[in-house]
């Protein structure tokens, strides 16, 4: 009888030391305005703009035209062929663009994912048919068919999780 009051005391304390060692609300904002004071500003942000000002290396093919390109040294003269204009630049990529893009690729990835969802469901349909049928000549069919619709929510899958990656 004597030990439950001490147990009891030990649990306590156990329990409840955790929390009189807490952080305060207070000194945590505290903290964190110090560490944003600290820091100076978020860093540069690059724009379509910056990409412009620094064009990067051309492509490897286009290093050196071939010989018979215009622009290449005529071998019989030596002298070089008129090049012709660089084409157009192209269109301005804004905002707008990058809005669109995303918003279609989440709609490509929410049909992709509606149409795996009914491939399971018609998966799950012939798996009960098959087993519902005891004629071994519409078993067969049924399998088939279930077989492909397995090959084709694997390639859903796999899409799914290509379409996730980008």
């Amino acid at each position: 009888m004597k030990s439950a009051p001490l147990i009891w005391g030990l649990a306590g304390i156990l329990l409840y030391g955790g929390v009189a060692r807490a952080q305060s609300l207070a000194e945590i904002a505290r903290k964190e305005e110090e560490r944003r004071k600290a820091t100076k500003s978020p860093g540069k942000v690059y724009t379509n703009d910056d990409l412009r000002r620094y064009p990067g290396l051309p492509p490897a093919s286009q290093a050196a035209p071939p010989p018979d390109a215009p622009g290449a040294a005529d071998p019989a003269t030596g002298a070089k062929a008129p090049v012709a204009a660089p084409a157009e630049p192209k269109e301005e990529k804004d905002e707008a663009y990058w809005r669109k893009l995303i918003s279609d690729a989440k709609a490509l990835l929410a049909r992709t994912t509606a149409h795996h969802e009914a491939m399971q469901t018609r998966i799950n349909s012939l798996t009960a048919d098959f087993y519902a049928r005891d004629d071994p000549a519409q078993r067969a069919v049924v399998w088939t068919d279930r077989t492909k619709a397995l090959e084709e929510l694997g390639r859903l899958a796999q899409d799914i999780d290509n379409k996730k990656k980008a």
